[in-house]
């Protein structure tokens, strides 16, 4: 018997110069991969890269519009005086929607009790629909809540000398009476967010209008020298103006509103400041990022709410400076509103206030004075992820939607 091995079967492969027998390992032996085909392949996909990325950045400097996720739930405009109008969200059309991870059925009967959302200034309406699964509006909606919202629209220095009064006193008085018109009950619930809770407040307090059945509080400040570093800020202020008060005389309220007209630019810039590691860090993302058309969408829509602030009026800058910062009145109980004192032991509808575990402008312990200072019998307050932006529509936000629809449900019928 021969020791030697088999020899390995010879396969006839054909090339350019015709039929030649070249020997092909079948066994063992793997075949080294095509170095200029995997260069190749690699360039390509560089090139894909390259074209994705520069897609983006373009889309993202010159094309922002294109990219914008919000504003897309429908409403009608029921009332516009040329300045503020008055939204209504209709039923949606779709029999489910996904909001937060979650697949929300759309209800199709409606509880009594309508929402009115009452925003502060400063803020385009974007924040309450800012995506189509992370939209409050829409949220409610589909939990069978009728909707409305008061744009408070874009002030010039023609209205610099709007005030508490002009918004607490005598605009929405006139426009929650429209809304009762058109929805034909008396009992409304008012969810008021930052300086849209504090207009809450001062209406029910300043109207004891017992038809308000419902209050939400998100981000409302009532003792303003307990929030933090700002708090810190104020009470110098206050110590300051003091002094200034006994020695002199003067006082804020004795300028012209016009000298604290605000415009939205400056109020995007300060509002940026308020966490300057964190804006300059989305940016960074963007950059790094810029390969997920997702993110950059993303980044687009919420921009778009973060670089379109308004104007505040003058006359509510020196409210707001003067009343709630300096003097911080609102920890007593009370509030100076044009000639009028409000005072919020006279506010007793169903309260729940919400205060955001990382909110640096209204700390949770600046917000939870609420709780001391109205006569509601039935009040929670919830500390919740998120900061002062992050509590109405930061992506922890839909899990006190949830809860909160629950509360208001229960309170609504």
């Amino acid at each position: 018997m021969s020791l030697l091995k088999p020899k390995q079967p010879t396969r006839l492969i054909e090339t350019t110069a015709g039929l030649s027998s070249v020997p092909i390992q079948h066994s063992g032996v793997k075949t080294m991969a095509n170095p200029i085909k995997s260069v190749l392949s690699k360039g390509l996909r560089l090139t894909e890269q390259a074209s994705t990325y520069t897609g983006n950045a373009f889309d993202r400097l010159f094309r922002s519009a294109s990219l914008i996720q919000a504003g897309q739930t429908p409403f009608e405009t029921l009332y516009n005086d040329g300045l503020v109008s008055l939204r209504y969200y209709p039923r949606l059309a779709e029999s489910e929607v996904e909001i937060g991870g979650e697949v929300v059925g759309v209800s199709r009967e409606t509880h009594k009790v309508p929402v009115v959302i009452i925003p502060p200034l400063a803020v385009n309406m974007l924040i309450y629909d800012l995506f189509p699964t992370r939209s409050l509006v829409r949220f409610l909606r589909a939990k069978g809540f009728e909707v409305y919202l008061i744009d408070w629209g874009t002030p010039t220095k023609k209205q610099s000398h709007f005030n508490m009064h002009t918004y607490v006193g005598e605009l929405m008085p006139n426009y929650l009476e429209r809304i009762r018109e058109h929805n034909g009950q008396r009992q409304l619930t008012l969810h008021g967010w930052s300086m849209g809770g504090m207009f809450t407040l001062f209406y029910s307090a300043l109207s004891q209008d017992r038809d308000i059945r419902n209050l939400v509080l998100l981000g409302a400040p009532v003792d303003s020298h307990a929030s933090g570093v700002l708090g810190i800020v104020y009470k110098l202020f206050s110590e300051a103006a003091e002094v200034v008060r006994r020695n002199t005389g003067f006082r804020i309220h004795n300028l012209k509103p016009d000298w604290f007209y605000t415009p939205g630019w400056m109020n995007t810039l300060g509002f940026k400041l308020t966490n300057p590691v964190g804006s300059v860090m989305g940016y960074w993302e963007l950059v790094v990022r810029l390969g997920d058309r997702q993110f950059v969408r993303d980044h687009a829509t919420t921009s778009a709410f973060l670089d379109r602030m308004v104007a505040y009026p003058g006359g509510i800058i020196q409210d707001t400076l003067v009343r709630v910062w300096i003097d911080n009145s609102l920890s007593k109980g009370e509030i100076q509103i044009g000639e009028q004192v409000a005072r919020l032991s006279d506010v007793n509808a169903n309260l729940f206030a919400i205060a955001g575990a990382s909110d640096t402008l209204v700390t949770p312990r600046a917000a939870r004075m609420v709780m001391d200072v109205v006569s509601s019998e039935d009040k929670t307050f919830r500390t919740v992820p998120g900061g002062h932006m992050g509590i109405l529509a930061g992506s922890h936000a839909p899990e006190s939607w949830r809860v909160l629809a629950a509360w208001l449900a229960e309170r609504s019928d």
